[in-house]
């Protein structure tokens, strides 16, 4: 297990504030809870201030957000550096999360795992022209569409060396690759079509 940290300070930037849309945003976000529950909000918060630095939290964002929700900024942190949907550290234009979980490990990640290290280099690291980064995270929900990555926003599921590799040659060209499953199934329905339930009467 990886020990999150933040990022290094010269890599911090000196402060952060919301823009006034997204303060606008935060306190309908704090709205929802009751009185004494503000706090309660934290996480969408953190992941809108995350929005706005462009996919990463500096120490000034955390700790903003503790300001604006009247908690201690230890709490903030304690939530920033436990969730990995949270990144602590500048990310690529296209933030590759590889699933090394043991049914994406059991179905091929591991050789997805090292075109990453190939093509983009050690996790964590931004390449030079800032198009790409990668980090492997625990289970993102897709296990029946194994293996799988998110890449910013978008699950890529049912890949093979081949597809991932064309997924990144796609991006790398500022192409948008189709998310979802790279295999002919919808969504996480049987390859080949329905099992059962094909009698109509």
């Amino acid at each position: 297990m990886a020990v999150r940290r933040l990022a290094e300070p010269h890599l911090q930037p000196a402060s952060f504030t919301f823009t006034d849309e997204n303060l606008a945003w935060a306190k309908t976000q704090i709205a929802k809870y009751p009185e004494g529950r503000q706090a309660s909000a934290v996480i969408p918060l953190l992941w809108r201030a995350q929005e706005q630095v462009g996919g990463w939290l500096p120490q000034k964002a955390i700790e903003h957000v503790a300001e604006v929700l009247g908690m201690p900024n230890i709490r903030v942190l304690e939530v920033a550096t436990f969730y990995t949907m949270f990144n602590l550290a500048p990310v690529g234009k296209f933030h590759v999360q590889m699933c090394g979980t043991t049914p994406c490990m059991l179905r091929g990640a591991a050789a997805l795992i090292d075109i990453c290290n190939r093509r983009i280099g050690h996790q964590y690291e931004v390449m030079a022209d800032g198009k790409f980064s990668w980090v492997e995270v625990e289970c993102l929900g897709a296990c029946v569409n194994a293996p799988m990555a998110q890449i910013n926003y978008d699950y890529y599921e049912d890949l093979t060396p081949e597809t991932f590799e064309k997924i990144l040659d796609e991006m790398a060209a500022g192409r948008t690759p189709k998310p979802g499953p790279q295999v002919d199934r919808q969504l996480s329905a049987p390859i080949g079509g329905a099992t059962t339930l094909k009698e109509t009467t």
